[in-house]
């Protein structure tokens, strides 16, 4: 790739993989998610995780939501099978949104990237939000198209759809960004 990349991982959490807000095609994605992690910390692309860490009784999503990723508690750690390590980032965030009132943007900009490739949970909600914001602090979007998903595939497809649409993302399988690595 020419630009310079990172990988974001939105909310490969237990709670939305296996716990309070399971999602069954979140486990579908793991696979390949993983293997794109792998590359990129091989090629020295920077990884970052951009997780729900909620406020228990305070934060806003909680009221639509209930409660989930609580900060500190096993449903707002990593999913082991993605192995976080010691190289990767890890953005808390309290909304939708990985940048919204986080440190992503200046991580992003002290690491000098341009280009986000976007993968996680859930293309029609936080990935969504995270590429909405992305887009507006002028950062190129791709969306892994095989490491995202939603809980429905009509979600899924609507939330594709309004990336390329409206944020200009680019859409590409794992193994295609793989080999640009």
């Amino acid at each position: 790739m020419k630009n310079k990349t990172a990988v974001l991982v939105v909310d490969m959490l237990n709670d939305f993989v296996t716990g309070a807000l399971k999602c069954d095609r979140g486990l579908a994605i793991v696979p390949k998610t993983a293997k794109l992690l792998d590359a990129a910390r091989k090629k020295g692309v920077p990884v970052i995780f951009c997780n729900d860490a909620h406020i228990k009784g305070i934060d806003h999503e909680l009221k639509k939501w209930g409660d989930h990723a609580i900060a500190g508690t096993f449903g707002a750690q990593v999913i082991p099978e993605l192995k976080l390590c010691d190289i990767d980032y890890v953005v808390p965030k309290r909304r939708y949104s990985g940048f919204f009132h986080t440190d992503l943007d200046l991580l992003l900009r002290e690491l000098g990237v341009d280009t986000v490739i976007l993968t996680g949970l859930h293309t029609h909600m936080c990935v969504r939000h995270t590429a909405a914001d992305a887009y507006q602090l002028g950062y190129g979007i791709i969306v892994a198209s095989d490491a995202t998903d939603s809980f429905t595939k009509a979600d899924y497809d609507h939330g594709i759809k309004y990336l390329i649409d409206v944020y200009d993302a680019r859409i590409s399988d794992v193994d295609t960004l793989v080999k640009e690595f």
